[in-house]
């Protein structure tokens, strides 16, 4: 049975969903990642659906579970990646996801979930790098 990888980064989980994904392989997902979440104590979930190119109502109802239950067991959810065509087919369907954050990629959904939970480990000091520059171009 084919298994979709989760994968530990500290205090979070990722998973790059590369495949459609058929009914059976979402609900083994799903199971998998709540319990990689209780079994880990991860505080945040980082979901890339880049290569995802078709979702339907099934599909988003699990998205919005993971979310669910990993607020539950106290993890943020960031869905990174979402093609515009399934964004339209999200709204379409009449699936808002709640609970679900997004973001455009995976380094932008990472920062989203540290400034969620309030992690600033493993990023450098901002004031007090030398090569840091706030101003926008």
């Amino acid at each position: 049975m084919d298994k979709i990888p989760i994968l530990r980064l500290g205090a979070y989980l990722l998973v790059s969903i590369q495949v459609d994904l058929y009914d059976r392989l979402a609900l083994t997902l799903e199971a998998d990642l709540v319990q990689m979440v209780n079994k880990t104590g991860a505080k945040g979930v980082l979901i890339d659906i880049s290569a995802v190119s078709i979702v339907d109502s099934f599909m988003g109802r699990i998205i919005g579970n993971i979310a669910s239950m990993s607020k539950i067991l106290d993890a943020e959810t960031v869905v990174v990646g979402m093609q515009p065509a399934v964004a339209i087919t999200l709204i379409e369907l009449g699936l808002p996801l709640k609970g679900v954050h997004t973001a455009l990629d995976m380094e932008k959904g990472m920062n989203l979930l540290k400034t969620m939970i309030g992690d600033s480990s493993g990023e450098e000091d901002q004031e007090t790098d030398p090569d840091y520059d706030d101003t926008i171009a």
